[in-house]
């Protein structure tokens, strides 16, 4: 996958003995050592890190708990500038890491977090959120569904920016029902950035400064 790995090791140093020895008779065994510690990036610490983030948001109701909690809100945000650290150098755009439908674990995004938490207004609720991305074919489909048969989504055409940012730029949006489909006018364009990916969640900042967790579903989303 994308996250890059490094280890901690020990560099052995040999001792240097800058003074005479003050005891003559000792000899020193030639053997001694001193370690100096060095460490980088490793797959263990983004593994702490991403397992102490998945903590943090697992009761916030996908972020609707943590508008209301600035400090469950700095502590989640700090982990994710960790990872972010951790995986300044590794590449997140390829299609085999990116390429997926991606599920809603937590965000910041007040839009996606008005929709949860005002579906009931509109008689229903609001089921799995999905970003579905297929990297080879240049599209984004922004999802929300609402069991059984409401869905509302925008498609968007992307181009990879870089090594971690995809542009995007919606195309179309529809409300689909179980007897109706309205379509909607495109709208807006921007970038985000995977910060963090691996075989379970992706990490994610965009260009509002939002941040986003997801999980890769159980199951691949199509029109």
């Amino acid at each position: 996958m994308a996250i890059c790995t490094s280890t901690c090791f020990f560099i052995p140093v040999s001792l240097n003995l800058s003074k005479p020895n003050p005891n003559p008779n000792f000899r020193k065994n030639p053997h001694s050592r001193t370690a100096k510690f060095t460490c980088s990036t490793s797959t263990k610490q983004a593994q702490l890190a991403k397992q102490d983030l998945l903590s943090l948001i697992a009761d916030q109701d996908r972020g609707l708990k943590t508008q209301k909690d600035p400090a469950k809100r700095s502590s989640i945000i700090e982990v994710i500038d960790a990872l972010a650290v951790l995986g300044k150098d590794t590449v997140t755009t390829t299609a085999d890491s990116l390429s997926a439908t991606w599920r809603l674990l937590w965000t910041t995004e007040k839009e996606q977090l008005f929709i949860i938490e005002k579906a009931y207004l509109f008689g229903t609720q609001t089921g799995d959120i999905l970003q579905v991305i297929d990297v080879d074919k240049k599209v984004l489909n922004n999802v929300i569904t609402f069991p059984p048969d409401g869905v509302f989504f925008v498609r968007s055409n992307i181009e990879i920016a870089s090594s971690q940012r995809v542009n995007f730029r919606f195309t179309s949006a529809v409300l689909r029902g179980k007897n109706l489909e309205i379509p909607l006018p495109p709208f807006g364009q921007g970038w985000f950035e995977s910060v963090y990916i691996d075989d379970e969640i992706r990490v994610v900042k965009d260009i509002r400064g939002d941040y986003l967790v997801v999980d890769r579903a159980p199951y691949s989303w199509k029109e």
